[in-house]
């Protein structure tokens, strides 16, 4: 997976995740929304068929803080559900 920063302010950044597609993206995005210091977080994925581009880009803008920080700690509360998802999964099938 590449990780490609199109653009950055102090408060809006767009990432391109290339090989991605919408699992991952809906992912980062919910995981991103749910933070108080994240006011917009979408992402944009047009098909090839399109002309458009083909890897997902990510757009973060903060009401505080930036944005690439925001990013950062929005991928360790998906660690930490995986990981708790995993545990309680474990549970039912020992």
């Amino acid at each position: 997976m590449n990780v490609k920063i199109l653009s950055k302010t102090d408060d809006e950044t767009e990432v391109e995740i290339e090989g991605e597609d919408h699992t991952l993206m809906n992912v980062l995005k919910d995981a991103l929304l749910r933070l108080d210091e994240v006011e917009a977080a979408t992402y944009e994925m047009n098909p090839e068929q399109s002309g458009g581009q083909t890897e997902p880009v990510l757009y973060i803008k903060t009401e505080e803080g930036d944005p690439l920080d925001a990013l950062e700690e929005a991928t360790d509360e998906i660690q930490e559900d995986a990981a708790e998802f995993r545990d309680a999964f474990e549970d039912v099938i020992a």
